[in-house]
C-alpha cells in the first residue's frame, strides 16, 4: 500500500513540476503596458500606463456580497487577485463583457490547498492557464468573472448598489471608454 502511496504522490509531482515548467513561460503582456487597478474599497477602476494614471473611472459596482479570496460558485463575491483579459464579449446582455481569466492559477492554488476543489480540478485549471486558455467556467469556483456594463439595467440601481454576481460593472458610456485600452492580455488587479 505504501508503495502505491509513493507511486502517486512522485506522478502527481512530475505533473506538477511539468506544469510549473511551463508557467514560467510568459504570459501575452499587454504591448503599451496598460494595466487596471480595481480599488473595491474606493469603488474606482483606474486604467494605467506603467506607473502612470491614464484614467480613473469612479462609481463602479461590485458583487453585491463584496470581496473575497476565496470564491465559490454562485456567492455574489468578486474575487481578488490579479487577473487578465481573456477574452471579450460584444453581444453581452451587459453590452459589452470583458472576460477575466477566473479561476487563475493562484486562485486554483488557494483552493486546492483548503481542499476546496479536487486534484482533478486543479490539474485542469493549472493546464489551461498554462497553454494560455481560458480556464474552466464551471467548476465549484465559479466563472464568467469579468468587467461590463449594465446593458438595459437602471442606472439608479448602478449608482446606489453593488448589484453583480461577481463581477465588475459600469455605466455603458464608461464602458464604452474603457473599450479603447482592454484587450486580451491586459492585467486586472483587484483589491
Amino acid at each position: 500500500m505504501e508503495w502505491k502511496v509513493y507511486m502517486h504522490n512522485q506522478a502527481l509531482l512530475s505533473s506538477v513540476l511539468s506544469l510549473l515548467f511551463f508557467s514560467i513561460l510568459p504570459f501575452s503582456a499587454s504591448a503599451n503596458g496598460i494595466w487596471v487597478d480595481v480599488n473595491t474599497t474606493e469603488h474606482t477602476l483606474t486604467v494605467m500606463q506603467g506607473d502612470k494614471v491614464e484614467h480613473i473611472f469612479e462609481n463602479i459596482a461590485i458583487g453585491r456580497f463584496g470581496t473575497t479570496w476565496h470564491k465559490i460558485t454562485k456567492d455574489d463575491k468578486t474575487p481578488l487577485g490579479d487577473f487578465r483579459i481573456g477574452w471579450i464579449n460584444e453581444q453581452s446582455r451587459y453590452y459589452r463583457f470583458f472576460g477575466l481569466d477566473y479561476p487563475n492559477r493562484e486562485t486554483a492554488q488557494r483552493a486546492f490547498e483548503d481542499n476546496r476543489i479536487t486534484e482533478e480540478t486543479w490539474l485542469t485549471i493549472l493546464k489551461a492557464t498554462n497553454q494560455e486558455k481560458t480556464p474552466p467556467q464551471n467548476t465549484i469556483l465559479g466563472g464568467f468573472i469579468g468587467i461590463h456594463g449594465i446593458g438595459r439595467g437602471d442606472p439608479e440601481i448602478h449608482d446606489q448598489f453593488h448589484w453583480t454576481n461577481g463581477c465588475i460593472a459600469l455605466t455603458n458610456k464608461q464602458i464604452d471608454q474603457l473599450g479603447k485600452w482592454l484587450k486580451p492580455g491586459v492585467m486586472v488587479k483587484i483589491r
